[in-house]
């Protein structure tokens, strides 16, 4: 588990050795983190949700230089050598480069206001009336223990940040894994809420992701995120995590942990959540990554591990 200080940059495009070096110093970083692991001790490692290139683009001109190719790109290249040297499986998000047909020029965007965000409904207005390129997918990819290519994603829900470049995804990714991970539902950050124009009800829901874990039988849900900090976070109220976003990704999911009368007894699913931490261009990050257990015959989530808003480091979790 990995909660990492995300990269700031500004809004001129990098030169191609500027990039380069720029993923290589934060994989040479990411790398010292985990060189103190030893191959087969854990069985799934987690990066945040655009890990190596940053969160905040403003545009799709700012992002272009920053996008990759699935499969062969720099995200894909360290996940696979990663994989193939701790004999594990290992996801992480990345800027993934649409396919020129893929490309869509001139789209115009349609948000509403999530409250629970704290969105600026005059900045959401000013959305509105803008037109964007669709060049990339805020995307994630799952290798194996053999450092080959098992899967990918791409964000379904997007958050207004993503907006401003990339394609929406068609639906919540779920892999069929070796125990103990087994059937795995992935998700990235926004897919945690409700689906536009959908509001939300504590008991009525809709609950996106945890409905998709329920139908599919997940045994493990992974969320890779870059969720803000709460407004209600303070350096000095002598807390480190954010309990104000830990308690709403537990809420999010209560499917997964809430008894309902009529069904039957339910299975443990442990639920991991990997955030970005620190600030990037204004933006701050609610760090806070956590591990849940959720079993619906206890009736209640239960917190297994979490870390603090500002923690940068590596974790080893276990059940």
């Amino acid at each position: 588990m990995l909660n990492i200080t995300s990269r700031k940059h500004d809004d001129s495009a990098p030169s191609a050795s500027e990039r380069a070096m720029s993923l290589w110093l934060s994989a040479e970083v990411v790398t010292l983190s985990w060189s103190r692991l030893k191959p087969r001790s854990v069985d799934l490692v987690c990066f945040p949700e655009m890990i190596f290139t940053g969160y905040v683009f403003p545009d799709a001109t700012s992002i272009l230089p920053y996008l990759e190719e699935p499969k062969t790109g720099p995200t894909s290249i360290f996940c696979s050598e990663l994989a193939s040297h701790l004999h594990c499986h290992v996801l992480a998000g990345y800027p993934e480069r649409l396919r020129p047909d893929e490309v869509e020029r001139g789209v115009t965007i349609q948000v509403e206001s999530v409250p629970e965000l704290g969105d600026d409904e005059e900045e959401l207005e000013e959305m509105k009336d803008t037109r964007i390129d669709r060049v990339g997918a805020n995307s994630a990819v799952l290798y194996g223990p053999d450092g080959k290519w098992v899967g990918g994603y791409r964000k379904t829900n997007l958050f207004k940040t993503d907006m401003t470049w990339a394609k929406p995804g068609t639906g919540l990714a779920t892999f069929y894994l070796p125990p103990p991970l087994g059937t795995l539902t992935l998700g990235i950050c926004m897919d945690l809420n409700p689906i536009q124009p959908a509001t939300w009800s504590l008991e009525e829901g809709p609950y996106e992701v945890a409905d998709h874990a329920v139908m599919t039988d997940s045994d493990t849900v992974v969320l890779l995120n870059a969720w803000l900090a709460s407004s209600s976070a303070d350096d000095n109220d002598g807390t480190s995590e954010d309990w104000q976003v830990v308690q709403y990704w537990a809420a999010r999911l209560r499917p997964l942990w809430a008894r309902k009368e009529g069904q039957g007894d339910g299975k443990e699913v442990l639920v991991v959540v990997c955030n970005r931490c620190g600030e990037e261009n204004g933006v701050t990050f609610a760090g806070s990554s956590a591990m849940f257990s959720m079993n619906r015959s206890v009736g209640r989530p239960k917190l297994l591990h979490v870390m603090g808003r500002k923690d940068e480091d590596v974790q080893v979790w276990s059940p």
